[in-house]
């Protein structure tokens, strides 16, 4: 009996430490901007956080998110008017493409 109640309880550590152990798998958020000079940033809103990123030839990356849904905003360089995307999701370790956003005048 005290064998088995050893054995049991080096399951249960080992079951609970690989569980533990689980690597978190985390998004992204991918899209085009057209035309590619058209916009200076790209912020994501989720509840009270906010990440920017940079946009190089129009190409915009957000990288290591959370499952979630989130607020996409482009903001536009005069001409152009800024562009909101809402409830963008992300699962985990999908990336959502957002395809070309194209900004208007």
């Amino acid at each position: 009996m005290k064998k088995l109640c050893i054995v049991l309880s080096l399951l249960i550590v080992l079951a609970l430490g690989s569980i533990a152990f689980t690597p978190i798998k985390s998004g992204g958020i991918i899209g085009k901007i057209t035309p590619g000079d058209a916009a200076s940033t790209v912020s994501l809103v989720a509840a009270k956080d906010t990440l920017n990123t940079q946009i190089n030839q129009g190409v915009f990356t957000f990288t290591n998110l959370k499952e979630g849904v989130y607020t996409v905003v482009v903001k536009g360089n005069a001409p152009y008017k800024d562009a909101v995307i809402e409830k963008v999701a992300v699962k985990d370790s999908a990336t959502t493409d957002l395809g070309e956003i194209k900004l208007q005048q």
